[in-house]
């Protein structure tokens, strides 16, 4: 069963692909923990994810959670309803999501929406 559903990557105006950076920059254990989730939502939807996403407050991003003694982050939102834009990915070291990572996403949601509107 597919769903149709996608995640897509921020690509930077200057054609940087700084989610697949982060994702080349972690371990391939850790590697295969995020493309299991993104492998859930692209095979059976939104549904499939939700015990690894929770709603960032105050804000318009998801992240997607991979727990344990690493803590990974993708910050992401839906800017379509089949499709997951990841914006931001990192390695949470604190137990709120510090503001220089939201300072990152809202900058590259707001210079996707630019050029996406």
């Amino acid at each position: 069963m597919t769903s149709g559903c996608r995640v897509i990557y921020y690509i930077s105006p200057s054609s940087e692909n700084p989610i697949k950076d982060f994702l080349d920059s972690i371990t391939k254990i850790q590697k295969a923990k995020v493309f299991r989730v993104f492998g859930l939502y692209e095979k059976y939807g939104l549904s499939s994810i939700i015990p690894h996403t929770k709603k960032l407050t105050g804000t318009p991003f998801w992240e997607i959670r991979i727990l344990g003694k690493d803590n990974i982050r993708v910050i992401y939102i839906l800017p379509h309803k089949e499709c997951i834009l990841a914006l931001h990915g990192f390695i949470k070291k604190a137990q709120k999501t510090p503001e220089k990572e939201l300072n990152v996403v809202y900058k590259r949601y707001k210079e996707w929406q630019k050029r996406h509107s």
